[in-house]
């Protein structure tokens, strides 16, 4: 048989994302963002994701390590893509590089990008959502937990109780309960009277609970990949409502 390539002829079209194309830098074991992005998944948008090298132990250290890795995994999300927002998916690194320090490197490769992070859309999510007096859920170390408490306090709301799972492993975080995640935050917002709650930190399993705890409590319940995932959605131009996932996504 001789053996003949046959060229076939083709078009192209504009590809994947036609309404909008997202970035996202996910940490190296992160086991959570990607399962609860998949939950608010909407036609014409799609999601592309880089991994950043981090260690499993979540201090001041491993996570200001991450500032000099930014520009590479911001590097893996091509240029070629024209993205329409950036979100770098790490709440207590972001606390900690800074809003400006983040932007800056992810524009190293994509200057024209609007960038955020889950921190940052945090604080905007509660703005919006009319929260003044807030209580706060984090799984860290205090020297981790403090610096989100500072964070929220300078953007001008007032944290009145806070509550850690001080749990210092990444990969463990991933794995504590909905359950135990809900009933923490059933005791911090008990604590003292607050109008919101907020779940820090990109790996606790927070999105599918926060309906039923704002049932519950009657306050809304903002976590930071839905916040992050709000925020990216807005930058992008995409304002559709998402149901059973939490007050601030219907907006």
């Amino acid at each position: 048989m001789t053996r003949e390539l046959v060229a076939l002829e083709f078009e192209t079209d504009g590809g994947l994302g036609p309404r909008a194309r997202i970035g996202l830098i996910v940490l190296e074991n992160d086991q959570t963002v990607e399962h609860e992005v998949r939950q608010v998944l909407r036609d014409g948008v799609d999601w592309f994701h880089s991994r950043i090298p981090m260690e499993d132990t979540v201090d001041g250290d491993t996570l200001t390590a991450m500032e000099a890795d930014l520009p590479a995994a911001a590097r893996l999300l091509p240029t070629q893509f024209e993205f329409d927002a950036i979100g770098y998916a790490c709440t207590s690194a972001a606390t900690l590089i800074g809003d400006a320090g983040v932007a800056a490197a992810i524009a190293r490769h994509h200057p024209d990008v609007p960038v955020t992070t889950p921190i940052a859309a945090a604080a905007e999510a509660l703005r919006t959502l009319g929260a003044t007096r807030i209580a706060v859920v984090t799984p860290y170390s205090e020297d981790v937990t403090w610096p989100i408490v500072d964070y929220f306090e300078q953007a001008g709301l007032e944290v009145v109780s806070v509550g850690s799972f001080l749990e210092p492993s990444d990969f463990n975080v991933a794995r504590i309960s909905e359950a135990s995640i809900s009933a923490g935050v059933r005791t911090i917002a008990a604590a003292k009277e607050c109008d919101a709650v907020f779940v820090s930190c990109t790996s606790l399993r927070s999105l599918s609970i926060i309906p039923a705890l704002e049932a519950e409590l009657g306050i809304p319940v903002v976590s930071s990949n839905q916040a992050l995932i709000w925020k990216l959605l807005r930058l992008a131009g995409v304002d559709d409502s998402v149901e059973d996932r939490g007050s601030l996504l219907t907006r």
